[in-house]
């Protein structure tokens, strides 16, 4: 697999920002998120997995539902074992009892300002070596209301997002639900058993091939769907799931989006785009790219963006209440506004003077 690696040309790695008219072209024109293509993966959705050489889906994300077998098991009387992420009570129970063992660790007295805890569990991190690109800063977002419940999402450093999980009253209560929710996947990121092991990816591997009838061999080719998912994995060895899952959203965009689709079709290899888009961060270019494609859905049949963001904001519903990482949904909902915006935008543009 070494060699595979070093054998792709790091020249034709750039990110792209042309685009190829012809069915083929450089990896240049290829490797970039915007296209207006029917949508298909080349990473498929779990859903298709069975029908098709795509991997099998990355480790579970840092969710409730996958804690309480293992360091969940700490969280104290009735939490562990049995918990529904759609059990308001029950997540509600889990996250206090995290901020309250977060405060006794930190030797807090009394009732803990998680706002205040958030922030500095993340200073902490940058202070003692954390490879933070922008910094330790934690970003909280309202969403716009002039009444009850208030909802909050907060941003952490490397781009993981949370929300209120919580009715909330006030905004100031929605902010710390947010910051409660965020805190409790911070602290649990940090245990051994969330991070990407040598263990840890023969068992993963072990348990795709099972579930999808794959055999060793798939597993050692990186140009099969289970070979790509353990390049993966041995190439993020010794991040975090928070790490990991941070690094999949852009993988679920560019799926989402047709992107895959249309870089296989140019006749990029899996191995190429999963280690060219593994170094690269989501970014405004690559957001405004993917913003005009469904620009150029919706001129093409009227009421796509409309659909798809309604499909959106229940999937962020949803998820947001389940107290699940939500950067996908959200960065799905904001390229969607994007592109309302630039659609907005063009038809100003040709409406004629007066």
């Amino acid at each position: 697999m070494e060699s595979n690696v070093h054998s792709i040309r790091p020249q034709r790695l750039q990110p792209g920002i042309g685009f190829s008219s012809g069915p083929t072209g450089t990896l240049r024109s290829s490797l970039r998120p915007g296209v207006t293509v029917p949508i298909a993966p080349l990473l498929p959705s779990p859903a298709s997995l069975a029908a098709s050489s795509g991997p099998p889906p990355p480790p579970p994300p840092l969710q409730l539902h996958s804690l309480y077998g293992g360091v969940g098991a700490g969280l104290g009387p009735g939490a562990a074992g049995h918990c529904n992420p759609g059990n308001p009570a029950v997540l509600k129970e889990a996250v206090e009892a995290v901020v309250r063992s977060f405060a006794k660790h930190t030797q807090g007295y009394g009732r803990v300002n998680v706002v205040e805890a958030l922030q500095e569990f993340w200073q902490m991190k940058l202070t003692r070596g954390a490879d933070l690109r922008n910094g330790a800063l934690v970003v909280y977002e309202m969403v716009p209301s002039n009444s009850p419940p208030y909802v909050c999402y907060v941003s952490l450093p490397g781009g993981s997002c949370f929300g209120s999980f919580q009715f909330c009253p006030t905004k100031a209560e929605a902010r710390r639900s947010a910051a409660k929710i965020a805190l409790m996947n911070s602290v649990f990121n940090e245990h051994p058993s969330r991070r990407i092991t040598d263990e840890f990816i023969e068992k993963s591997v072990s348990e795709a091939l099972a579930s999808f009838n794959g055999n060793r061999e798939e597993a050692d080719n990186p140009n099969t769907g289970i070979g790509a998912f353990r390049f993966m994995l041995e190439s993020n060895k010794g991040k975090s799931m928070l790490e990991f899952q941070e690094l999949m959203t852009v993988f679920q965009l560019l799926h989402w989006n047709g992107s895959l689709k249309a870089m296989r079709e140019r006749q990029c290899s899996r191995q190429e785009v999963l280690a060219h888009y593994s170094h690269r961060a989501l970014d405004d270019d690559m957001r405004t790219q993917m913003a005009a494609d469904w620009v150029n859905r919706e001129q093409g049949i009227a009421g796509t963006i409309a659909q798809e963001v309604a499909s959106t904001e229940r999937e962020l519903e949803d998820a947001r209440l389940a107290g699940r990482e939500l950067r996908f949904y959200k960065e799905k909902k904001d390229i969607l506004m994007l592109a309302m915006g630039q659609l907005s935008a063009a038809n100003t543009a040709t409406l004629p003077s007066h």
